[in-house]
């Protein structure tokens, strides 16, 4: 009689200890704690606008947090986009996007920063970077020359 309510008791406390154990990986796997890298939010000036960007989780945003803040002095191109040549190349992950959109921060080849204020069909390939949440007002800030762009992290 003993040796079967040890035998009961022992089936309980594994039994017991089995459902704990599972019931903590589900409660550990609903909640996650953010880390640096994933919260990617980019500040960008223009004049007096200011746009908040959110950035993709890749080595490429990673190198470019790690160079912010920059002041850079933005070229005009195709009257969509304004671009700059970083000093030094960034990892890239190259893929064709097949649409640009308004607000789309890219890199294009190894060092060239781009920032899109128009919508429209692509067919070269950049490195997605991240997009800014709210665009509108992006292609009046910018203007249709030279424009100077402050990327700062948020």
């Amino acid at each position: 009689m003993k040796i079967l309510i040890l035998l009961l008791f022992s089936t309980f406390v594994y039994c017991f200890a089995i459902s704990s154990k599972e019931n903590s990986k589900q409660k550990s796997s609903n909640f996650t704690v953010p880390n640096k890298m994933e919260i990617n939010k980019m500040k960008i000036k223009i004049g007096t606008s200011i746009f908040m960007a959110k950035l993709e989780n890749n080595k490429t945003t990673a190198a470019l947090k790690e160079i912010l803040p920059l002041r850079l002095n933005m070229s005009e191109l195709n009257g969509n986009e304004k671009y700059f040549h970083l000093d030094a190349d960034l990892p890239t992950n190259t893929k064709n996007p097949q649409t640009i959109l308004e607000g789309d921060l890219m890199l294009w080849g190894a060092n060239s920063l781009v920032l899109f204020y128009k919508t429209f069909p692509t067919t070269y390939s950049y490195t997605k970077l991240g997009h800014i949440d709210n665009p509108q007002g992006l292609a009046k800030a910018v203007g249709s020359g030279s424009v100077v762009v402050i990327f700062e992290s948020e």
